[in-house]
Formats: structure tokens, sequence, C-alpha cells
């Protein structure tokens, strides 16, 4: 019952982590003139088995979704860190490699962007922003959440 539960949380702390990357995000691209990126949407046509370059509009539907998507169910992820006995700093510490490299292997394994360190400093510097804003954000809720409910 407690890996359910703190599933179960983590679910609510990945959408609290993911509504915090959504608007730093957009606080960046404000600043920086960065266009908003379509991998996620990328990744969900990917793994419908559809092509991108030719389904720009399918990425443009998928890309928000998507993005949601993975920040809540990565939640669950986060909440089961706990669960498996890790405290507060060790688990939001071992979560941050998690989000960012699963979602690297993943972009490679796509086909969608080749490994970190074929980025440009740049791209590198933007994904390790988001992917600490979602991680430490989505943490930060859980514990919040753990310790009120």
């Amino acid at each position: 019952m407690e890996m359910l539960r703190a599933a179960g949380l983590g679910v609510v702390a990945g959408a609290v982590g993911t509504a915090v990357l959504t608007v730093a995000e957009r606080t960046e691209m404000a600043m920086t003139g960065r266009e908003p990126s379509t991998v996620p949407g990328q990744v969900g046509a990917r793994l419908a088995g559809r092509d991108i370059e030719s389904n720009s509009a399918l990425v443009d539907r998928l890309n928000p979704a998507v993005h949601w998507g993975h920040g809540i169910g990565m939640g669950a992820v986060r909440g089961l860190l706990s669960a498996s006995g890790l405290g507060s700093t060790a688990a939001t510490l071992a979560y941050y490699p998690i989000v960012f490299g699963g979602d690297a292997a993943l972009y490679r394994a796509l086909g969608i962007a080749p490994a970190p360190w074929g980025w440009t400093r740049t791209e590198l510097a933007t994904d390790l922003f988001g992917k600490g804003v979602l991680a430490f954000a989505t943490s930060a809720a859980y514990i919040a959440l753990d310790r009120r409910v």
C-alpha cells in the first residue's frame, strides 16, 4: 500500500513540477528568444510509429500532452524513490539524473537527438536547467505532500 500511496502522491507532485517547469521554460524563452521545443511531440509521434518530418501537425498536437504526461508520470518515479527507503535528499539527488539521463537515452533511441555530448552548449544547458527545474520542483512538491497526507 505504501508504494501505491507514494506513486499517487508522486503523480500529483509531478503535475506541480510540470507546471513550474512550464512557467520556467516560458520565462527562459521570453528572455532568450528561444523557440518552444517540439521534442515532446516528436517523442509522441515516434512512439506512435509516425515519421516526425512529414507529420509536423501531429507533433504540434502531441507536444503539450506528452510534455504534461511525461512530467506527471515521472512524478510517480519520484514517489517510488521515497517509498524504496531513500530519504528526501537522497531521493531528490537520485531523481535528477534519472529524469535527465532517461530522457537523453529516449531521445537517442528514437533518433530524435544525439547523445548529450553531441549537443551544443546551449542545448545542453537548456536541457539541464529544464530537467533540474522539473526534478527539484517535483521533489519539493512530493516532500510537502508526503508530510501533509
